[in-house]
């Protein structure tokens, strides 16, 4: 399952992308029109080229962060994909004990040093207890065709090679054992297949009413019968390390979730200082911008009933920004218009035109598609689209209530 932190980061981005498309948008719009009246003088050019240049810096910070939030995605993905419909590495410790658990990159490498120490001394004890069985057998009155590497040319043996692939003997196994140089054996059941090796390539070598076969037949029996008397310690210091590499390698997934956490931290931490500094932006250039006309107030309280049940909804929202005690939700909302604030009037302006445009744009791509697709989807969206037209109506009804309201006031 996919992080919720990291799908909670990407909506955050979302908002900020969305912020600085109307910024930008509010920029291009305000730079066109007058301060108070008057026209714009070169100063207030400079001015909103300097703010451009903040709502620029902010773009690239964010596409920054847009690239730290797809590392963060792609990390949880690939642990889903590695434990897929499993969520032992995560509930196997719980998150309080994250923190407790996970240790710095020098002190996990200093315990891991350690740990490899202390399994490799168990694991020369383990081999020095194989060496007493390793004596045993070769200490035995049939073990001497054995002790060296096969004679092949002095016994004449030409297809020794073509039977036997690996050829092995005592003196090898013995050298090994004793090896300084790290070429050794690294586990006791290297040695224990060697010294079965040797039995094998004899049987299989010779016939089995040769006396080769048969002294080699009767050792590997008693190896075995010994090598079972040792093999429980074997599997317990196995399965001790296999539980050492899995303590190990959680240890690391934790680490590593760690910093993705820390990460997805500062990454909302940016984008909460960036969106206050383009919310702050916005409002400067909001305020600077001249008072909207009746007319214009009369033309935006009409296009607002034009506006979908989503993008009414959300003009509701920037109202309600400016005016806290206004209530979105309500079954019968008035708008009056003529008392919002300057700052609530030019952002509603520009996100109205900015959705029918949108909604134009939209509405003129898909008029192809939605010939073909009409009939199947009426059934399914009838229900959803009676009660957003249900939703709007009671809002244009708010509207032309205030709107009637006023104008009564006036006659009167």
């Amino acid at each position: 399952m996919r992080s919720r932190g990291a799908h909670c980061l990407r909506a955050t981005l979302s908002l900020s992308r969305c912020c600085i498309a109307r910024l930008s948008l509010s920029l291009a719009r305000c730079a066109c029109r007058e301060y108070t009246g008057v026209t714009i003088t070169r100063m207030a050019e400079c001015e909103m080229e300097g703010v451009k240049h903040q709502v620029n810096e902010a773009l690239l910070q964010v596409n920054r962060l847009e690239q730290r939030v797809h590392e963060i995605e792609q990390f949880y993905s690939n642990s889903c994909r590695k434990q897929p419909g499993n969520s032992k590495g995560s509930s196997f410790v719980k998150d309080r004990d994250k923190e407790r658990h996970i240790t710095t990159t020098k002190k996990q490498q200093q315990d891991a040093e350690c740990k490899e120490a202390a399994a490799a001394k168990r694991m020369q004890e383990l081999m020095r207890q194989f060496a007493t069985i390793f004596r045993q057998i070769t200490q035995h009155k049939w073990a001497w065709p054995f002790m060296e590497p096969v004679d092949v040319k002095g016994l004449g043996l030409h297809d020794y090679y073509e039977v036997i692939e690996k050829p092995m003997d005592f003196s090898t196994i013995k050298r090994q054992m004793e090896a300084k140089d790290g070429s050794g054996y690294k586990h006791v059941r290297e040695i224990c297949a060697d010294v079965r090796l040797v039995f094998k390539n004899a049987m299989k070598y010779n016939d089995e009413r040769n006396d080769v076969h048969v002294m080699a037949k009767s050792l590997l029996a008693k190896f075995e019968e010994k090598w079972l008397q040792l093999l429980p310690k074997v599997a317990e210091e196995e399965k001790r390390l296999e539980e050492e590499a899995a303590e190990a390698k959680l240890n690391v997934q934790l680490a590593e979730e760690a910093a993705r956490a820390k990460m997805a931290k500062d990454i909302c931490n940016e984008l909460y200082e960036i969106d206050m500094h383009l919310e702050e932006l916005r409002e400067s250039v909001v305020r600077k911008c001249r008072k909207m006309s009746t007319e214009e107030k009369r033309q935006l309280g009409t296009a607002l009933t034009r506006l979908s049940p989503d993008d009414l909804s959300r003009a509701l929202e920037i109202v309600a920004e400016g005016n806290p005690s206004f209530q979105t939700a309500a079954e019968e909302v008035d708008l009056d218009i003529d008392a919002q604030s300057e700052s609530t009037l030019w952002r509603l302006k520009f996100f109205v035109k900015d959705a029918l445009q949108t909604r134009g744009k939209l509405s003129a791509s898909t008029a192809g598609n939605n010939l073909d697709k009409g009939n199947n989807n009426n059934n399914n969206n009838n229900t959803n689209n009676t009660n957003h037209a249900k939703r709007k109506r009671e809002i244009c009804d708010a509207l032309a209530k205030v709107s009637k309201k006023k104008r009564k006031n006036l006659a009167s």
